[in-house]
């Protein structure tokens, strides 16, 4: 018997709408004040009616349940998925996401302090 993969969703609900989020799918969750801004890998946007220590919350609740997609909050404002960071450039303060497989590339402004810390993470490995 094949073992079954273990997919990680969340589920976003408004009065008018459902949103489903494949964890597998996201490159970066962005604070914007109470709502977060989640940018998946195809280059969709949608807008999350929780704020970032709300989405942080449930992706530690799915590492908890065994599920092993790599995020990372890099700053006050942002959360990375590990597995789809395949640039850092300080000088610039950017990062490129990518599943390497679509056209679409995710660049995304972030701080010096922020991204000096995560090459860091890289460095000691």
């Amino acid at each position: 018997m094949e073992k079954q993969k273990k997919i990680s969703m969340l589920y976003f609900y408004t009065r008018d709408e459902m949103l489903r989020v494949d964890l597998r799918k996201v490159g970066s969750f962005q604070a914007d004040r109470n709502y977060t801004d989640v940018y998946f890998l195809n280059g969709y946007r949608a807008t999350l009616p929780t704020n970032l220590m709300a989405i942080e919350q449930m992706i530690d609740d799915d590492r908890m349940k065994g599920r092993t997609i790599p995020f990372v909050r890099i700053g006050r404002s942002l959360i990375v998925n590990l597995s789809c960071l395949i640039h850092i450039n300080v000088p610039k303060q950017e990062i490129v996401l990518s599943d390497m497989q679509s056209a679409c590339v995710l660049k995304v402004t972030v701080k010096k302090e922020a991204l000096k810390k995560l090459k860091d993470l890289y460095t000691q490995k």
